[in-house]
């Protein structure tokens, strides 16, 4: 089948010449444009977790890694129900996919889930231009190039706005966990992923609640913790939530955040987020836990950051960025709660942080001692 031409063009007026691949790159496939954030991830594999990751919605994701999709996907690996990512950016797909556990190639999982998607983009030089530039808005089409650069011209990105109301569950639930006996979080789902309800679940029973939960119907199930999860977009902008967050705090309950669930506990706290230029996206960065000097390899996905500062005297910071020097985690003081901004349940990514979810469960130990 003959590659369908297709073009990406940011905001600054750039563009790049690729060809079509999942939505619309059929010969007889209706043209087709979609618009997002444009951000870059440089994780060597996990393609499949990093689509399927909620805190995605609203971006169109460049992998950095050249070949992408050589070893297929598989359900096993999707961190949520769908992509909610808009667009996928990459070098080059894999012709053939080869591995025991692979039951699709990419170019199809992303047909099925309607992505629109474009191969054959110089990634480095993208890359420079997001470093530079910072992450900005862009666009994908198989289109002509007025519309697809109107469409990027258009779009606004991630800042201002609440996606969270996009990603979270409509009700309820109750995943595999441990059995009778075991301590009871309750998990908010700002955009939740597979893989942390899968770490809950080793120690504790789980209830996942909506986004729009209220502190009330929370506190009435009498949890041993509560749980803040990751998820897409503006913190400031995610309804209620901090509202909630306090509430829960000023019961005692203690209280563990992940990623913009970190974000959320330090606005509930009275602290400012803001936003970096073009994010922490990658299985790579560097964090040193300041209690102990040990420096883990992490997985990070956000664009917001807390200001650290502005928490002086309330929190005592834990983890640091080594590449920027940006507050990766805090402990509030007289109160059982804490939180990280990047991915100790590593999906995908290194496994160095997962003793955070050991400290959690400590925490909720102490607090019924």
């Amino acid at each position: 089948m003959t590659p369908r031409p297709a073009l990406l063009a940011l905001r600054d007026g750039s563009l790049f010449e690729g060809e079509a691949i999942g939505l619309g790159a059929r010969p007889d496939d209706a043209p087709v444009t979609t618009a997002g954030e444009v951000v870059f991830h440089t994780g060597l594999t996990g393609y499949q977790e990093v689509l399927t990751d909620p805190s995605y919605a609203g971006q169109i994701v460049t992998f950095t890694t050249p070949h992408i999709g050589n070893y297929g996907a598989t359900p096993a690996d999707d961190e949520s129900r769908r992509i909610f990512a808009r667009g996928v950016i990459v070098r080059e797909l894999a012709r053939r996919r080869s591995n025991w556990r692979s039951e699709a190639d990419l170019d199809a999982v992303l047909r099925r889930a309607g992505l629109v998607g474009i191969a054959g983009v110089d990634t480095r030089r993208l890359t420079r231009v997001l470093r530079e530039g910072g992450a900005m808005p862009g666009a994908i089409g198989t289109a002509g190039e007025s519309e697809v650069r109107a469409a990027a011209a258009a779009e606004r990105g991630t800042a201002g706005l609440d996606l969270v109301a996009q990603v979270t569950c409509d009700a309820p639930y109750e995943p595999a966990g441990a059995g009778p006996g075991a301590p009871l979080v309750v998990a908010y789902d700002f955009g939740i992923k597979t893989t942390m309800l899968e770490c809950l679940g080793a120690f504790a029973r789980v209830r996942v609640v909506p986004a729009g939960t209220t502190a009330a119907e929370v506190l009435a199930l009498r949890p041993d913790g509560v749980f803040l999860s990751n998820g897409p977009g503006d913190p400031e902008r995610v309804a209620g939530a901090t509202e909630r967050i306090r509430e829960v705090l000023d019961a005692g309950v203690p209280t563990f955040g992940i990623c913009l669930g970190h974000q959320l506990l330090c606005l509930a706290l009275g602290g400012r987020t803001y936003k970096l230029p073009f994010g922490h996206h990658g299985a790579n960065h560097p964090v040193r836990d300041l209690r102990t000097g040990r420096v883990e390899i992490t997985s990070q996905n956000h664009n917001f950051c807390v200001d650290a500062e502005s928490l002086a005297g309330i929190v005592e910071p834990t983890h640091v960025n080594l590449n920027d020097g940006t507050n990766e985690g805090m402990r509030v003081r007289g109160v059982a709660a804490a939180s990280v901004q990047y991915h100790p349940e590593a999906g995908p990514g290194p496994h160095d942080s997962r003793y955070l979810f050991a400290e959690f469960a400590e925490m909720m130990a102490g607090a019924r001692r």
